[in-house]
């Protein structure tokens, strides 16, 4: 059990310097790494930056109504996804380099992959903040891909500032177009649960004007019949009297 946790704290020590140094030095990070060695340096780095991240994903949603389900969630589904989806990410650009004309292999593009999502924990963070957040989280990712580019792939600079460029321009706008959508369809659901509101509190007036009416008539009836009760009686003495003449 001892060993355990010392391999623990040291695994979590390299990650930490790793991080580091991909923060604070990216080009010199990027010429040094080593191109081969396996993937499980690289997984491991990636799926501990997807546990930081759903970490902070669960410490926003405590501010969100009914957002704890969603954070706990984030913090199991954000690292499997990170895990799955990172030799995804790295298979493209791993043909992206090679159409640049980088003569590394796969493994090499998975490692930059791995360590550039250093930035995932910063762009959730910056996630926080409409519009200017995502783009700012996509710029820095792009100019980690340039440094990667440059420094591991051997692809000049202006090449890779004008491929990587103008992906970042593209899924900045298709970002900003989505939180543009997603705003119209949450001020249309907005608006829809005030009619709704509105709708439900005329039908709940309506009921209670329809119940006061239907009072008022059970009252008006007790007192036709209590009327009616009185002229019986009075009638049945009446009767009496003029028997008795």
């Amino acid at each position: 059990m001892e060993q355990k946790s010392i391999d623990l704290a040291s695994m979590l020590a390299s990650v930490q310097k790793t991080a580091m140094s991909v923060l604070t030095s990216p080009s010199a990070f990027f010429r040094e790494m080593p191109k081969t060695g396996g993937f499980v340096e690289p997984l491991i780095f990636m799926v501990i930056m997807g546990i930081i991240s759903g970490l902070i994903q669960t410490i926003f949603s405590l501010f969100i109504a009914g957002g704890m389900a969603m954070g706990v969630a984030s913090i199991i589904l954000v690292p499997i996804l990170v895990g799955i989806l990172g030799f995804v990410g790295a298979a493209i650009l791993f043909v992206i380099w090679k159409l640049l004309g980088s003569k590394e292999d796969y493994e090499t593009a998975y490692r930059c992959g791995a360590y550039i999502s250093v930035l995932m924990p910063i762009i959730t963070v910056l996630g926080i903040i409409p519009y200017l957040g995502s783009i700012v989280g996509i710029a820095l990712s792009v100019y980690f891909l340039v440094i990667a580019s440059v420094e591991v792939h051997k692809i000049p600079s202006q090449k890779a500032w004008l491929v990587f460029g103008i992906i970042g321009a593209i899924f900045i706008i298709l970002n900003i177009s989505a939180q543009m959508s997603a705003g119209k369809v949450s001020r249309e659901a907005g608006k829809f649960r005030e009619r709704m509101e509105e709708t439900s509190k005329a039908m709940k007036k309506q009921a209670e004007q329809m119940q006061k009416q239907t009072e008022d008539i059970q009252k008006q009836t007790e007192e036709m019949l209590k009327q009616a009760e009185e002229a019986r009686k009075a009638a049945e003495e009446m009767q009496k009297q003029s028997q008795k003449e």
